[in-house]
């Protein structure tokens, strides 16, 4: 497996782009409902109102359309309904304009864009809670159970068959540690050629960036769980392969039994696509 995009080599015609939590990994909605939501609650002092907090930060991450939503994005939305329903939330106008325009939103990045605040002599509360916030994330996932992170029924079959044919790289916004370490613990990593996490960019432009490297659009398949990943094989105009929510091992049993065989023998685009994605934004209430 390569260590960078830099590294990556081609092998094959066919390149499979595979999400990380709630795609391959049965990692999203425990990471959401346990660490993410109660780390908001706890970083901003939002006791009083926790259930019904927790309730709408799950809905937002994890049932609705903006499932899969960038951390940081979805903490701005979140707390920008926060601001309005139950207490202000100070200088939110500057996390919400970072995560609005930032081209990498990662904790180096927020980081790196902290430092040169307080160096400038602009220091913004709103990003350094966001930062504490999101290292007490990342702090919080580390103390799950190994067997409360787990890949889905019938990926490492699905990934077997795969590879057989196809380049294979993750493409996740997820924390690059915890990917490398919860595919690593399930023999995942071996299935695959190189790991693209929030460090490496967004999805989108890790997609376009393994095109770079020699395949057909009509060879790469991505395969996500939420919309941000359809818009990411549309901007680059490749694939996509749903792994429904509730129904993730049922997904994979598809991708295993036609849908990868399509891809190869050519007959993905069209109806086989077009109801892959009517099922998929069904699923999620779109």
């Amino acid at each position: 497996m390569a260590d960078s995009l830099a590294e990556f080599t081609k092998q094959h015609e066919y390149l499979i782009c595979v999400d990380s939590d709630g795609c391959a990994m049965d990692t999203m909605d425990i990471k959401h409902i346990r660490c993410f939501g109660p780390c908001m609650v706890d970083e901003w002092g939002l006791e009083k109102w926790r259930k019904e907090l927790l309730a709408r930060w799950n809905e937002i991450n994890l049932y609705t359309m903006t499932r899969g939503i960038n951390r940081f994005k979805g903490l701005a939305m979140a707390l920008r309904e926060i601001d309005g329903k139950y207490r202000r939330i100070d200088d939110l106008e500057s996390l919400e304009a970072w995560a609005g325009s930032a081209p990498e939103l990662s904790n180096d990045a927020l980081k790196k864009t902290i430092d040169e605040n307080v160096a400038a002599g602009h220091p913004h509360i709103s990003l350094e809670k966001a930062l504490a916030w999101s290292n007490a994330v990342n702090r919080a996932i580390s103390r799950l159970a190994q067997d409360e992170r787990k890949p889905f029924e019938g990926v490492d079959m699905a990934l077997t068959l795969a590879h057989r044919q196809a380049d294979v790289v993750i493409v996740s916004s997820a924390n690059l540690g915890a990917v490398l370490e919860e595919w690593d613990l399930y023999g995942l990593l071996e299935h695959t050629d190189v790991v693209l996490a929030q460090d490496s960019g967004s999805k989108a432009f890790c997609i376009g960036e393994m095109l770079k490297k020699g395949y057909e659009k009509d060879h790469v398949l991505m395969c996500g769980d939420a919309p941000g990943d359809l818009d990411a094989a549309r901007k680059n105009g490749v694939f996509y392969f749903p792994i429904l929510v509730k129904h993730e091992a049922e997904s994979w049993a598809e991708f295993t039994d036609e849908g990868f065989t399509r891809l190869i023998e050519g007959t993905y685009a069209g109806a086989y696509q077009e109801e892959q994605i009517r099922a998929f934004t069904e699923n999620l209430g779109g």
